[in-house]
């Protein structure tokens, strides 16, 4: 990492009790110097010792700015394993960008997004997959994302690769040594012995791609759109779900024209849900439009909720709208159980073969059968959050897909009855996969790209 120090505002631009400003790199302490008086010992940052915490003034001059706390933290033992201080002030907008323009002004610049962690990762105190897993804890939103974030930023996801990894260079080193060294390496049967190890991999590999697509389901969300005939009720459904008036009801067929959208955690499945328009054939321009971009959301739906008003005849509405998503994933919810139903499950069974649940809305029944039915349609019956690895970013599971690749190469090879240097060289494809992961052999562009989705002082 370059010498330059760097510095920001490590807390949220709104007014609070505490701002923090954090600043780190070779100059750290002596910027601290420059802007600290520290009170009663009158001592200087310089003179005290590490992970220590002083009261003291932000000093301008000999102009008063602010009454604060210094935190030292210096190399190795720091965030970044540079010198780093931390200014606890008080938490105004103002103060803390006069404190960052004072600390600028003293030596420091300003501090990209995620330069801080960036910097972490560079000076070897986290791997490329714990950094990720900052970036992640501070954006969790339900509590399956943030357990899955801090496992991985405690090294659950590196200690599971670097293992594979082992397995996987221990392999390239004895066939390397063999073939330089045939008296003292045997190579008789090992293809049958490689088969054993590739099929062990394989297998493990297989079962983190499958919690990888559980997992980004449960840290992201189920992208879940309610659909039905205008009037059936899939705005109060929305407004039951999200548990707040967040859509307008009335007896007004076709009131929603547009999509309303709205996080929902059900049981601890998040569903990022979209009310839709009604759909119906309609000459009313505006409401055609709203038509037209329901239509467009069910193509890109995870989930579809499909509700019918039961208590009156389905007809070409309900039709056409059964084509539409006759290919997704679907939960029929009859509504309006609570009156008399003209809509019988054989006859929707007859036109779409999916999971039907009959509730009322109006009545909140029904709900915990709904949750049941995602599970069992997305988790196999269970949501499980216990000491599973879940690696749910995009780039970790093409980089798995990859190793996969290789590894059932590997296994064609030693089928075909291929010379070893064949296996050796899928091997190391697999290897440096795996090495993606942790941020080992990775390009300074996907570095870059990881880094810029961070905020800024972390």
């Amino acid at each position: 990492m370059g010498g330059d120090t760097i510095a920001a505002i490590a807390t949220a631009m709104t007014n609070a009790g505490i701002g923090i400003i954090r600043i780190s790199g070779t100059e750290a302490v002596h910027i601290a110097d420059q802007m600290i008086r520290l009170k009663g010992k009158k001592k200087k940052i310089s003179e005290c010792g590490t992970h220590t915490i002083h009261y003291g003034f932000v000093m301008d001059g000999e102009r008063i700015v602010d009454e604060v706390m210094a935190v030292i933290m210096k190399a190795p033992r720091s965030y970044t394993k540079e010198d780093t201080i931390e200014i606890d002030c008080h938490g105004g907008t103002l103060v803390m960008r006069t404190i960052l323009d004072l600390a600028i002004r003293c030596g420091a610049r300003a501090a990209e997004p995620g330069e801080f962690t960036k910097r972490a990762f560079l000076n070897g105190r986290i791997d490329l997959a714990q950094a990720e897993s900052v970036i992640d804890l501070i954006n969790a939103k339900n509590e399956f994302a943030l357990k899955a974030s801090v496992d991985q930023l405690n090294g659950i996801v590196s200690e599971t690769v670097e293992k594979m990894r082992k397995k996987i260079l221990y392999e390239i080193a004895y066939i390397e040594s063999a073939i330089d060294d045939p008296e003292h390496y045997d190579l008789e049967d090992y293809g049958e012995r490689l088969l054993s190890v590739s099929e062990d991999l394989l297998s493990e590999i297989s079962g983190l791609l499958n919690n990888a697509e559980n997992g980004s389901l449960l840290k992201e969300g189920i992208h879940t759109v309610i659909v039905g005939k205008p009037n059936a009720g899939k705005s109060s459904l929305l407004n039951v779900l999200a548990g707040k008036e967040r859509a307008i009801v009335t007896e007004v067929a076709g009131t929603t024209r547009d999509a309303i959208e709205e996080q929902v955690l059900l049981n601890g499945i998040c569903l990022n849900v979209i009310d839709t328009a009604g759909i119906r054939s309609t000459e009313d321009l505006v409401e055609k439009i709203g038509v037209d971009k329901a239509k467009e959301y069910i193509e890109k739906a995870e989930l579809v909720l499909y509700l019918v008003d039961a208590s009156i005849p389905m007809d070409t509405d309900d039709y056409e709208i059964i084509e539409h998503i006759r290919d997704k994933n679907v939960i029929i919810l009859l509504n309006k159980s609570d009156l008399d139903a003209v809509v019988t499950k054989e006859e929707i069974i007859s036109r779409l073969d999916k999971k039907i649940l009959f509730i009322s809305v109006k009545n909140r029944e029904g709900m915990d059968k709904l949750y049941t039915a995602i599970e069992e349609m997305f988790f196999q019956g269970k949501i499980q959050m216990n000491d599973q690895v879940f690696l749910h970013h995009a780039r970790h599971k093409q980089a798995l897909a990859e190793v996969q690749k290789s590894l059932i190469l590997v296994k064609n090879s030693i089928e075909e009855g291929l010379p070893e240097d064949f296996y050796s060289i899928d091997l190391m494809h697999a290897y440096e996969e795996l090495g993606k992961i942790i941020g080992e052999s990775v390009e300074d562009d996907l570095v870059n790209e990881i880094f810029s989705k961070f905020c800024m002082g972390k």
